[in-house]
């Protein structure tokens, strides 16, 4: 976990440095995520949830190891799940991924096909909360126990 931790830590920094050279003359860096990883405990397990449950696209991957799947996020990136034995851990509610989805109730139909569990904030219900500007949230877990946040939020600011 600390490797993990300083490893994301260095890459951020990298990152802001690069941009900060790129944007000289402007009174702030502009960043743009390029990817987010997750340790995972069995890759095809939680291949097969991000690609089945969550609906992402798979993208090429370049280590072709087997211990690798990278995933688009679209404009805003991409997901690398990385195969780690380590990776069965207790996770916070705090620390999660957040999906947007047109439509709360098709996701829910889809999470309910594939008997995936999703709850509240709380963690005391399946009726989504309601965040004070309207937005739904409900929230589930990946094989390895990873949080996310599913909104629908689709226009966020």
């Amino acid at each position: 976990m600390k490797y993990f931790l300083a490893h994301a830590l260095i890459s951020l920094l990298l990152c802001a440095q690069s941009a900060a050279a790129q944007s000289a003359g402007h009174s702030r860096p502009t960043l743009t995520l390029n990817h987010i990883a997750l340790h995972v405990h069995e890759l095809k397990r939680s291949t097969a949830f991000y690609e089945g449950v969550l609906m992402l696209e798979k993208i090429d991957e370049p280590f072709k190891d087997g211990k690798h799947t990278w995933f688009s996020l679209a404009g805003a990136g991409q997901l690398h799940l990385i195969e780690a034995p380590d990776a069965a851990m207790k996770r916070s509610k705090y620390n999660h991924l957040c999906f947007s989805v047109p439509s709360m109730e098709a996701f829910i139909a889809n999470l309910e096909k594939h008997r995936i569990q999703y709850t509240n904030w709380p963690g005391t219900s399946k009726s989504p909360t309601v965040r004070p500007d309207g937005v739904k949230q409900i929230y589930i877990q990946d094989p390895d126990g990873h949080w996310i946040e599913i909104n629908d939020d689709v226009n966020p600011k």
